[in-house]
């Protein structure tokens, strides 16, 4: 078949209104930012029409971004293999060569760096919850991080949470997929379930609902379960959330890197927490508490129906556990054996 010209930028937007309804609406995003690259590298190169490509062009935009942007492995690594499925894909509608997504080379990462490390140990979690009871008892950053620790709900979960998915009686609560209405799950219907809370949840959110949220509604005619004065807490809310709390300075009154806490940016202005180095995000709390349930010896089936995720994947990116603290938990089985 011959080739039908379209420019790149062309290209992208088809390839995104045809992911639209495959992808959850945060990857959708991860992977508009990443062709975003490439479409800034053809107009540098003056590649006005996806049929010039060729496997050495796409060997320069590999070399090209990972100088533009000065990237780590695993970041190269996801670069290029969203640029090899939109490649894929482009060949489909005869905008580039059969076969060319072939060419397109992505790095290969040792077990180490295909894993994240990065986590809230379970003693620095206790303390922030601790400083959080005492200080901002229900306050939002207290309810997102009790949500995350303790329930390990996602970011955009507890964006999509509504007032009439808490059920305070039943001490649960409710997650639904509404991508219609702008609050999708990650794992869409797979992501619906009921999630039991303890006593302690249960109290800070009916303090929150009772003293502290904003009464507000969404563009949607929802009541969002955890809001701000503008409406529905945005992901990039709730991240700025547990970014402020994690930072050492803020519930330790102390700095790990000798700044002056009164002169530090980041420890003044809560909007720039995540510059802090020891601050962490909402998926570094998530994972550290799968680490912790495991540690405690909790049924891998529950953490991951919890977590809501499948074995596989909590064994190979949550489950920090050490091989000589995994032999130790299962020492206590020996004598069944």
């Amino acid at each position: 078949m011959p080739l039908e010209p379209i420019s790149p930028d062309d290209a992208v937007e088809l390839y995104l209104e045809d992911k639209d309804n495959e992808l959850a609406q945060a990857s959708l995003y991860a992977h508009q930012s990443r062709l975003g690259h490439f479409i800034r590298w053809c107009e540098n190169e003056e590649i006005t029409n996806l049929n010039e490509l060729t496997g050495r062009k796409l060997h320069r935009f590999r070399l090209w971004r990972r100088e533009d942007g000065d990237l780590a492995t695993a970041s190269e690594k996801t670069q290029m293999d969203t640029l090899r499925v939109f490649i894929r894909w482009s060949a489909s509608i005869d905008a580039v060569p059969q076969n060319l997504s072939e060419k397109v080379i992505s790095p290969s990462l040792s077990e180490e760096e295909n894993t994240r490390d990065v986590m809230v140990d379970p003693e620095n979690a206790e303390e922030i919850l601790g400083y959080l009871r005492k200080y901002e008892y229900a306050s939002e950053r207290h309810v997102v991080f009790r949500l995350i620790w303790r329930a390990g709900l996602r970011r955009g979960t507890i964006v999509a949470l509504d007032l009439e998915g808490y059920y305070p009686d039943e001490q649960s609560i409710e997650t639904v997929h509404r991508p219609e209405s702008e609050t999708p799950l990650k794992k869409k219907q797979r992501g619906e379930r009921f999630l039991g809370l303890v006593d302690e949840t249960c109290d800070v959110m009916d303090a929150w609902l009772v003293d502290r949220r904003p009464d507000q509604t969404d563009d949607y005619g929802r009541e969002p379960l955890v809001t701000t004065t503008q409406g529905r807490a945005q992901p990039g809310t709730i991240q700025s959330y547990v970014y402020s709390v994690t930072r050492p300075c803020f519930w330790k009154r102390e700095c790990p890197h000798d700044e002056e806490i009164q002169e530090c940016e980041a420890a003044s202005d809560r909007t720039k927490a995540s510059q802090c180095p020891s601050s962490k995000s909402p998926h570094a709390v998530r994972r550290g508490a799968v680490t912790h349930w495991l540690s405690e010896d909790l049924p891998e089936r529950f953490v991951s129906d919890r977590a809501n995720m499948s074995p596989e994947i909590l064994r190979a990116h949550y489950d920090r556990r050490s091989p000589r603290d995994r032999m130790e938990q299962r020492r206590g089985y020996l004598d069944n054996i």
